[in-house]
């Protein structure tokens, strides 16, 4: 039975179906490997034994009866603790909520329940979600799959260890500049950031309710398409006879190609020779005007996320990681006006963008320019911490900017993903596209 705990969701699906997995013994699989595990604390915040168990119990008398809700009914997972949950601790990787207790389920887990998806626990993450590295001296940091004294990529750090571990056979997480896809490059797994807009944020503790966005971190693209269609209530597209003959892919120079480390860099070129060996045409093209976006990134991010956090933030400011304070206040020195000018620039640039890259089915870069840091050192040196920090979400950050959807796929190299980026509203595409990335770079 440990086996289960590393075959993909849609496997295990399709075992249940088959009468040949039972959800209460997976279930039990899950929660005994959780319970026995050195780093539970540093993943789980909270584990939900008894919900888990009731679920599984509800999900087997379904797959007796023959009145299964899914292909993914009776599965369990995990929740970064920024997801509402009835009767259950949400506190956001912060002492700020410390002792919350939400009355309801975020709209999403509502829905994913409903498919049968059984809710684990709640995992840990960057405080208030506001990092791309994972560390969280506040509250727990989750380690790294490839290197236990790294950080497992932010800022859902505990999904992706939940994954990586054996722990959850998915972990839903938020993105609002990179928080699904750094952790689940750098923990060798697969990270969908939806459009946003498209997962409902009802309920889900905000930080920039202008670029947040809910996505899956798990073991295939298969995966990723059916629990984004638990979560959204809706179908999963069919990826079968999915091909990259004739795909053009647009490798975007400006920025996402600078200053890359070694592994990365050679992970990536390794990545687009077994494209093309699929029959991807790929070329390089630059666009000057996404140094001028990520110029208002600060004002755009801060200020939102300061208009939320705010009187939580100044009732109490020694409850917090003093690099996530300094973040984060940053937000209250934005005029009105220099907030509106900037969104209003950056609607003009998305626009030209979508013009230059129209002749691609999609934009392909490194995920992460860097590999996972050493957790010592960033506790030990806020220079590093601040420059590391930027780093890993500067990639992933051009698809928030941009307003696309974005996954990341392993390559094959430990901690180094490959980022496939459509636009907004395209996500069923790329996933298609991704499937056949997918078996390429298998």
């Amino acid at each position: 039975m440990d086996q289960w705990r590393w075959m993909t969701a849609e496997a295990l699906g399709q075992g249940i179906a088959a009468g040949e997995i039972n959800p209460v013994d997976l279930t039990e699989v899950f929660l005994s490997a959780i319970d026995a595990h050195e780093y539970r604390d540093r993943i789980y915040a909270r584990v939900t034994h008894d919900r888990a168990r009731a679920e599984a119990k509800a999900a087997g008398e379904r797959a007796r009866t023959g009145l299964r809700r899914g292909p993914l009914d009776g599965v369990p997972i995990s929740w970064k603790d920024l997801f509402d949950t009835a009767g259950i601790g949400t506190e956001a990787g912060t002492k700020l909520m410390e002792g919350r207790v939400p009355d309801a389920d975020a709209e999403v887990l509502e829905n994913a329940s409903s498919a049968g998806l059984v809710c684990l626990g709640k995992t840990h993450l960057s405080e208030i979600a506001f990092s791309g590295l994972g560390l969280n001296p506040m509250t727990a940091t989750p380690p790294c799959i490839n290197d236990v004294e790294a950080v497992a990529g932010g800022s859902s750090s505990g999904a992706a260890a939940s994954v990586a571990f054996g722990l959850a056979a998915a972990g839903i997480g938020s993105d609002t500049g990179g928080s699904v896809r750094i952790p689940a490059a750098w923990n060798d797994i697969v990270g969908f950031k939806t459009t946003h807009g498209r997962l409902s944020l009802g309920n889900v503790v905000p930080l920039c309710l202008t670029f947040d966005t809910v996505g899956p971190l798990c073991r295939s693209v298969t995966d990723a398409a059916l629990l984004t269609a638990a979560m959204e209530g809706s179908k999963a597209p069919d990826l079968t006879g999915a091909t990259l003959k004739g795909v053009r892919f647009g490798i975007l120079n400006t920025i996402a190609m600078e200053d890359l480390r070694d592994a990365p860099r050679a992970a990536f070129t390794s990545a687009k020779e077994r494209l093309q060996n699929a029959g991807a045409h790929v070329e390089v093209f630059d666009f000057p005007a996404m140094s001028e976006a990520f110029g208002y990134a600060g004002v755009l991010y801060t200020a939102d996320s300061y208009a939320w956090w705010r009187d939580r933030v100044e009732a109490a400011p020694d409850k917090m990681f003093p690099q996530i304070l300094e973040r984060i206040r940053a937000g209250r020195d934005v005029m009105a006006a220099d907030y509106v000018a900037a969104w209003q620039r950056l609607q003009v640039i998305r626009a030209d963008y979508a013009e230059a890259t129209a002749g691609y089915e999609a934009v392909i870069m490194p995920s992460a320019p860097i590999l996972p840091p050493n957790v010592a050192r960033l506790l030990s040196d806020e220079d590093y911490y601040k420059a590391e920090n930027l780093l890993a979400l500067r990639n992933t950050r051009v698809m928030n900017l941009m307003g696309g959807a974005s996954l990341t796929l392993p390559t094959g190299v430990p901690s180094c993903g490959i980022m496939l980026n459509v636009p907004g509203g395209q996500d069923d595409r790329l996933l298609r596209l991704s499937a056949a990335a997918e078996q390429a770079l298998a």
